[in-house]
């Protein structure tokens, strides 16, 4: 009897694997895509609702059981203003939050939250920073309009990893800082590059300059448990926005945990001005994947042209460029930033080589149904041969100082969080 099953593939329990992780032996039965199951209503804009969907920023698969995934929000239902550089929140007292799903089937069903908060026990917000703490220099307004103060404890949380020990890692889009939470989401420590981590740990000052809303949008620990790995969603503006315009240089932090010294990389992407980088995660200790994207809703009409790609990179053989004096402006070559370098021939004049990058997968290619979401924003590797990614779908609303519903194109429906199985043509490992 031949079964018609077109969107679920099975992964065989593997009995021999010489040299291969646990993620390698599965039972566990991987759909094309599973959807997170009704989402709740969090509050209303104006007559357009809100849900506490928002997970997906960043994904992490349960080591011990591999029903299980963490997601991740950002800030929190927010759309761009009418005033320059300004961000309408619809909930100011949005509490980031990891959000535990299920996978049975084609659902992810919401067993718990985990709220994000601070070293006193506090709930923390998405709110901006003040100046000299991780101030992006965006201006927050409620719903009538209001100023909203800024805070110390905000975090635009956009990567995340998670330890052997079960803690939490996250990165941010503000500071950027490298937050460390416990299992129940209680801050352990905050680094970022003004020295607010124990003993004044910090990273490299260059980071401050990342583009306001496009920070360390990616992290990652590799294996060893020794190293988190960091990476930018665009060119810093380094020295100005101006200075880089064109630039394909993006950065990747390399930052020892124990030690709390860092390392820095250059990672190429594709083209000038995309949305870049969305996610960063570890394929061992040296090799990594990278998720690269537009932001483009893909439809019939344009998968050809929409980016959202994943490419396999390697450290190895990459250069250091880590300033050892921690200027503002990092390393100088020849007077100018890395940035300002912008190309890889320009790189190589200057014997800086970026790391090694090779295309592994493309989700408009590579699923089989049609890719319809304009963000892909988590990765994880379930094994040698399969991969997961995750849609921010922005709370289910979207717009320009007027809150209205985020409807996908393709489907005319609504954005709702959902993780896609990826299939690859060649094992990663």
């Amino acid at each position: 009897m031949k079964l018609n099953l077109p969107a679920l593939f099975t992964l065989s329990t593997v009995i021999l694997c010489l040299g291969c992780t646990d993620h390698d032996i599965e039972t566990v039965t991987y759909p094309e895509m599973a959807e997170a199951s009704n989402p709740v209503v969090l509050t209303n804009a104006n007559g357009i609702d809100v849900y506490n969907g928002g997970f997906g920023s960043a994904l992490v698969q349960d080591p011990n059981d591999h029903n299980i995934f963490f997601l991740l929000t950002d800030r929190g239902p927010n759309i761009d203003g009418t005033v320059a550089n300004s961000k309408v929140f619809a909930s100011p007292g949005f509490t980031p939050q990891i959000g535990k799903f299920r996978l049975s089937g084609h659902q992810l069903t919401l067993e718990k939250i985990i709220e994000l908060k601070n070293e006193n026990g506090v709930k923390i917000n998405g709110l901006p920073n003040p100046v000299g703490q991780g101030f992006s220099g965006e201006l927050a307004l409620d719903l009538a309009g209001n100023t909203l103060a800024n805070s110390a404890d905000g975090l635009d949380s956009e990567g995340m990893a998670m330890a052997k020990d079960g803690t939490f890692w996250i990165s941010d889009e503000y500071g950027p800082h490298l937050v460390h939470f416990d299992a129940d989401g209680k801050t352990i420590e905050r680094i970022n590059p003004f020295g607010s981590g124990k003993g004044g740990r910090k990273i490299p000052l260059v980071f401050a300059s990342r583009r306001p809303n496009r920070g360390m949008e990616g992290l990652t620990i590799t294996p060893d448990g020794k190293t988190l790995v960091g990476i930018m969603q665009f060119p810093l503006y380094n020295p100005s926005s101006a200075a880089v315009s064109g630039s394909l240089v993006t950065r990747i932090l390399a930052y020892d945990i124990v030690a709390g010294t860092s390392k820095e990389y250059v990672y190429l992407i594709d083209r000038a001005n995309l949305q870049a980088n969305s996610e960063i995660v570890a394929v061992n200790n040296t090799e990594f994947l990278v998720l690269e994207r537009d932001g483009e809703y893909a439809t019939d009409a344009n998968r050809s042209t929409v980016i959202k790609k994943i490419y396999k990179i390697s450290l190895t053989g990459a250069t250091d460029i880590s300033d050892p004096m921690n200027s503002a402006t990092g390393k100088l070559y020849g007077g100018s930033t890395v940035e300002q370098l912008k190309t890889a021939a320009a790189l190589a004049s200057n014997g800086i080589t970026p790391v090694t990058k090779t295309l592994v997968a493309d989700l408009m290619t590579d699923i089989a149904s049609l890719y319809p979401h304009d963000k892909a924003e988590g990765l994880a590797v379930i094994n040698s041969t399969t991969i997961a990614v995750s849609n921010d779908d922005d709370f289910g609303v979207t717009g320009t100082g007027t809150y209205t519903s985020k409807i996908l194109p393709a489907t005319g429906k609504l954005d709702k969080n959902r993780i896609y199985f990826i299939k690859l043509k060649q094992p990663l490992w």
